[in-house]
């Protein structure tokens, strides 16, 4: 019996012989840091293949949210979802802003669009929806309601990397969208991430945002921040990036799998692709109905520990329930049914490009049994 461990993501890694290549280039250089030839290079193969006008790339996932807000001046509040990754929140919490919560669709676990008017207050100046799992919002209706309003808006996608929809990237929508290039992520660049923004004088803005806010050598025009790449990390993106369709194709084929094998299984439910989306296959979340499936969500997770099958109670618990922002008036199960339910139903699989037969037959076999 196979009891190897299956970890629920394995990251993308590049040749290492080509990276060794790179790396020898960088040493002959001496240039290791502060906008490099490599550093450039990938920023703009990163704007060709995800399709979008201009990029900047930072040194995690956690800084463009930071630098996004610093650089919209927003304040005040912000609406936002609780079934998220905690960065999304802080974000907001360490630029002094007060999040507040609204519910999220079933059918996507993104932000609820028709949630978002209700919460909106004399002090609102933003919202930030997620892409959950790749899956796009509503943006139509966000941006209608932002309009409407004079709202910004800024999306955490984190997980959306090359998500296209009708072969338009989402990555265009709002003022601002986010990326994670962290090592469990589709594509990954160790950590990283990065801002895409639509002109010129922005991307500008935000390039000087994270060099501490210097616009030449005696010239800082705001209190920015250290958000710089170095190049061996540039580097590794820039071969990642020519694997990454591979990695994705590898990705759908266990997610194919999936829903043929759990199809039929009561209790269990999944997402569908979207008609006229490019989805990246990051994850692949179900949801456990207790009493038709005949064991919790959390007995299951465990039962798939005992096998050596790592699975990831992804987003559990809500951010709203975390102790810093449980007292707002937003973070309430009654505010949030939905969240609050699909919470403590979702387990995601394993998904990753390097998932064998065996090792998806093993992760069925959990379930099924």
């Amino acid at each position: 019996m196979d009891t190897k461990q299956i970890t629920v993501t394995s990251p993308l890694l590049p040749d290492l012989d080509e990276f060794n290549s790179m790396l020898k280039e960088i040493w002959n250089s001496k240039w290791i840091t502060n906008n490099g030839q490599f550093h450039k290079q990938l920023e703009t193969e990163l704007c060709k293949y995800l399709k979008v006008p201009y990029i900047s790339i930072f040194t995690n996932g956690t800084l463009p949210l930071l630098t996004a807000l610093q650089a919209l001046r927003i304040t005040g509040e912000v609406i936002t979802t609780p079934y998220s990754f905690v960065a999304t929140t802080h974000s907001l919490w360490w630029n002094g802003i007060k999040p507040v919560f609204v519910d999220i669709e079933e059918s996507t676990c993104g932000i609820d669009p028709d949630r978002i008017e209700a919460a909106i207050t004399p002090r609102t100046t933003a919202i930030m929806p997620v892409h959950c799992y790749g899956k796009p919002c509503n943006t139509k209706r966000i941006q209608e309601i932002a309009d409407k309003y004079g709202l910004k808006v800024i999306y955490d996608a984190a997980h959306a990397f090359g998500v296209e929809v009708n072969r338009e990237s989402i990555l265009n929508a709002g003022d601002i969208s986010t990326l994670s290039f962290h090592a469990t992520k589709v594509y990954n660049t160790i950590e990283g991430g990065a801002m895409v923004i639509h002109d010129e004088m922005t991307k500008k803005r935000i390039d000087f945002l994270k060099n501490f806010g210097f616009a030449d050598e005696t010239t800082v025009v705001a209190p920015g921040i250290n958000g710089k790449v170095d190049e061996m990390r540039a580097a590794y993106g820039l071969l990642n990036l020519r694997h990454v369709d591979a990695a994705i194709a590898a990705r759908k084929r266990v997610a194919t799998i999936y829903r043929e094998e759990l199809r039929n299984v009561l209790g269990v439910r999944f997402f569908d692709d979207m008609p006229g989306v490019r989805h990246n296959y990051s994850y692949f979340p179900i949801f456990i109905k207790a009493e038709e499936f005949g064991m919790t969500r959390d007995e299951l997770y465990f039962k798939m520990k005992e096998q050596n099958v790592l699975g990831r109670r992804y987003f559990y618990p809500l951010i709203s329930e975390f102790s810093t922002y449980r007292g707002l008036p937003s973070a309430t199960p009654e505010n949030l049914p939905v969240a609050t339910r699909i919470a403590n139903e979702v387990i995601c699989l394993p998904m990753h490009h390097e998932l064998s037969d065996n090792d998806i037959e093993r992760i069925l076999n959990c379930i099924k049994r």
